[in-house]
């Protein structure tokens, strides 16, 4: 497993887990001796447990070395960082074209190479040319395989799986990478198998029409807001159509993470290379580049219009619950409109303060919400995390200056805040 990173760290942890031999792989050996310490490099729940159990049961190693960890593998998993590209949007593939060079250089015996990257269509073509002209002789098979594995739940995901893609264009990279994933057999996850390029598409259309459901929503709160509904109830009467589904349709302060960001950006980029416009995705990507924003001019308005001098205490910071990434979180685009009105911010996460030290460099980080609120003028719900869903209404009002609770998830009902004393505000109710 090339990469040690979310995608690599938990693949590699749970195929060790089914019983396969796996060495991960990473060129940072500050990371990789944390890693032999049992020191995670981020936070997933379960994951330094499933880590520690099979390093003693001897099936998982870590190492800096490439040549040694290549020499002999059935399968090399390439899952390496793939960011948007300074400049231009599209996705950076310089780190998976170098670790296609360097299994190149280390292959012996036959071997499949996997990108589990999430790559633009025709990566896999450009990791078999480097393949075949850094080592004529190899014995190799390119394939894509993308992960799925949403994060907070990604064991669960990668264990029991709605589905595993497999774009490959040959008979004999198709038959190991069923013998790879072979112990899934049992839990009758479907492998579909397609073209590579087919595979590298799937991904990218999966989280581009997630990212459509999320922004749909979130519109249509908007307009509950001005027409008198509630965006739970009408959340839940389109879910029940088994045609849309109840999943991704909660309203909140826009998506953020390492993925729909990243990936809607790179899709438009690749329409754009081959003349192909997605207008839809477009949109969405848009909407919600200013639905960020557009929360923090809400707090400021339910400060009646005035931040300056003010203090708000931010409840939660990550872009979702039981992870500690802070990649486009909505709270970035929140503080600094916070900031630029004036106000002083206050915060509390449970997991994510050390990723947001770095990126809110004015914020004063807290050790429980009740500590961030003491004195502050509004409270906002940004991240509903499980620490976050049952606080004490009224110990927090009593803690502020003044009542006010902003709340971007829809945790709490309205009634049950007026009734601890704050003047509330939720997300698409009237």
């Amino acid at each position: 497993m090339i990469g040690t990173g979310y995608v690599g760290l938990v693949s590699g942890a749970c195929f060790s887990d089914f019983g396969h031999d796996v060495i991960c792989v990473d060129k940072d050996a500050e990371k990789i001796a944390a890693l032999e310490r049992g020191v995670m490099p981020i936070y997933e729940p379960g994951l330094d447990r499933l880590v520690a159990s099979n390093v003693r049961g001897g099936r998982l190693s870590f190492t800096t070395d490439t040549a040694t960890a290549v020499a002999g593998a059935d399968a090399v998993f390439i899952a390496v960082g793939t960011p948007s590209r300074r400049g231009d949007g599209h996705a950076d593939l310089s780190y998976v074209f170098a670790a296609a060079e360097e299994i190149a250089a280390s292959l012996t015996g036959s071997t499949v190479v996997v990108t589990k990257s999430t790559v633009p269509v025709g990566t896999g073509d450009e990791v078999e040319r480097i393949i075949r002209e850094t080592s004529p002789d190899a014995e190799a098979w390119v394939v894509s395989n993308p992960e799925f594995l949403r994060e907070g739940a990604a064991i669960e995901d990668f264990k029991r799986p709605d589905r595993i893609v497999i774009g490959a264009d040959d008979e004999r990279g198709r038959a190991i990478m069923r013998e790879v994933y072979r112990p899934l057999y049992l839990n009758k996850a479907p492998l579909l198998f397609t073209s590579r390029r087919s595979a590298e598409l799937i991904k990218y259309a999966a989280n581009a029409f997630l990212a459509t459901k999320i922004t749909f929503i979130n519109e249509m709160a908007d307009l509950c807001e001005k027409v008198g509904g509630d965006v739970q109830d009408v959340a839940q009467g389109i879910g029940l159509d088994n045609r849309i589904g109840g999943k991704f349709l909660h309203a909140g302060p826009g998506y953020g993470g390492s993925c729909f960001p990243k990936d809607t950006l790179a899709l438009l980029k690749t329409a754009e290379d081959y003349e192909s416009p997605l207008r839809i995705v477009e949109a969405v990507a848009s909407v919600n580049d200013q639905r960020k924003r557009a929360m923090g001019r809400r707090v400021i308005q339910a400060l009646g219009g005035d931040a300056r001098g003010k203090t708000v205490a931010l409840l939660g910071l990550t872009f979702k619950p039981n992870t500690d990434d802070m990649r486009d979180a909505p709270s970035i685009a929140i503080v600094q409109a916070l900031e630029d009105a004036g106000a002083v911010v206050r915060a509390f996460d449970p997991e994510g303060v050390e990723q947001a030290k770095p990126l809110m460099k004015s914020v004063t980080f807290c050790a429980t919400p009740y500590d961030a609120a003491n004195g502050a003028d509004a409270a906002v719900l940004v991240t509903e995390w499980d620490v976050l869903r049952a606080l004490d209404l009224r110990r927090l009002a009593a803690k502020m200056a003044q009542p006010i609770l902003v709340d971007l998830r829809n945790v709490y009902s309205p009634q049950d805040a007026a009734a601890a004393g704050f003047q509330y505000s939720g997300i698409g109710r009237a």
